[in-house]
């Protein structure tokens, strides 16, 4: 991996960047990396401070992070859950910084259990913050973007929604999830369509079994799933690089980390 630093000139100078449920985890890893490149980020997430999560990570620490390492952010705390959250998200973001450039729809709340169990409540609060969200938040961005004729749109999804195949032997009551993430990587691909005129590229990284606190917390790392661990610097770079692809030539697509970096030659950076 090449060495970690922020370039204030870098390809992303100028350029705004949001990106959602980057208290931690992903989110975060995705945030320092376009900082990296120059890009004024903002960080949202409902943990802004310590004790607001079960969940180590705050936003306050991710801005902390990226202004140690010379990187310019803020952050605005919301609850994607909320339609009037997602519109102040915007709003005070183009206060902040300016029209969003980039958009990454990373925020997510997961309940694992199985359909016969499954509480509406909970049901729609999932597809309400992850399918619901990235389509109200892209719908908020693009009249700027296909003003300007420029800007990118990358979804965070999930092997998980790549449908199951027989001989079925039993899930871990992720049928809610993979719903959600597949109708995400649908609306990638039909957004791409209606806006491939425009400038815009809309894609979508399915990221491989990655060491979070999210994850930790589902129990998803164990003796048979260890060695499938992925580095988070491969889903940075991955969005990274989707951030800054020419949409005549990659818009629409689902991508996996590692294939992709290796079809683009490119090897992962470290981390502010």
């Amino acid at each position: 991996m090449s060495d970690a630093k922020i370039n204030p000139n870098g390809t992303l100078k100028g350029k705004v960047a949001l990106v959602t449920g980057a208290s931690r985890g992903i989110g975060e890893a995705i945030a320092a990396r376009l900082a990296m490149e120059g890009a004024r980020v903002v960080v949202s997430a409902r943990t802004a401070e310590d004790g607001e999560s079960r969940l180590p990570g705050t936003l306050t620490e991710t801005v902390a992070r990226i202004k140690a390492a010379g990187g310019e952010a803020r952050f605005i705390k919301a609850d994607l859950a909320q339609a009037s959250e997602r519109e102040r998200l915007i709003e005070e973001t183009v206060d902040a910084y300016g029209p969003v450039d980039i958009l990454v729809n990373n925020a997510a709340i997961t309940y694992f259990m199985p359909v016969t169990e499954f509480p509406e409540k909970r049901f729609k609060l999932m597809m309400e913050v992850q399918v619901y969200a990235p389509f109200h938040l892209s719908q908020l961005v693009l009249p700027s973007m296909i003003e300007r004729k420029g800007g990118a749109i990358v979804n965070i999804s999930s092997g998980a929604g790549i449908h199951p195949k027989p001989p079925y032997r039993g899930g871990r009551g992720g049928t809610v999830y993979g719903m959600c993430k597949a109708a995400l990587e649908r609306f990638t691909s039909g957004l791409a369509s209606e806006v491939a005129g425009d400038g815009i590229a809309v894609n979508v990284v399915s990221p491989g079994l990655v060491d979070t606190p999210g994850v930790a917390v589902h129990g998803l790392i164990n003796e048979q799933t260890k060695d499938r661990v992925q580095p988070i610097e491969y889903i940075a770079e991955a969005v990274y690089q989707l951030a800054i692809a020419d949409p005549n030539v990659r818009s629409g697509t689902v991508n996996y980390a590692e294939p992709l970096l290796a079809e683009l030659g490119v090897k992962p950076s470290a981390l502010v």
